[in-house]
């Protein structure tokens, strides 16, 4: 079993800061990517901010310049740094890992699991 937890989120004026992190417990034998995703009602879960096990590090150009996704792979975490809101970025996020586990079969394979979202509000 595989958990994916994460913390974080809530109301914050525009301009203001927000620290998001999410982290990832359980039976992973290697973990992969791990990112951030955002959703608001009637569209589809957009890409926010991935990072490698490696450390390379990719945004949508929205988020350019003001968020900061970072990683500890020996706690198995991400965090999302959030600086200059924007009620643009108002939405549920949702934390994206995809790993290799065992299988009850004895082999390995790839999965991916979400977090269960955390609401982010940006409003004066």
């Amino acid at each position: 079993q595989v958990q994916v937890v994460e913390s974080g989120g809530g109301l914050v004026p525009p301009g203001g800061s927000l620290r998001l992190s999410c982290a990832a417990s359980g039976s992973i034998f290697r973990l992969n990517d791990m990112g951030w995703y955002r959703q608001t009602p009637g569209k589809q879960r957009e890409l926010v901010a991935s990072i490698t096990s490696g450390g390379s590090a990719n945004y949508a150009d929205s988020v350019k310049g003001r968020f900061t996704i970072s990683r500890d792979n020996a706690k198995n975490t991400i965090v999302l740094q959030m600086n200059s809101l924007e009620p643009e970025d108002t939405a549920v996020y949702y934390c994206k890992v995809k790993l290799v586990a065992r299988t009850p079969f004895g082999n390995y394979r790839d999965y991916d699991y979400w977090g269960q979202g955390t609401q982010v509000t940006v409003s004066s």
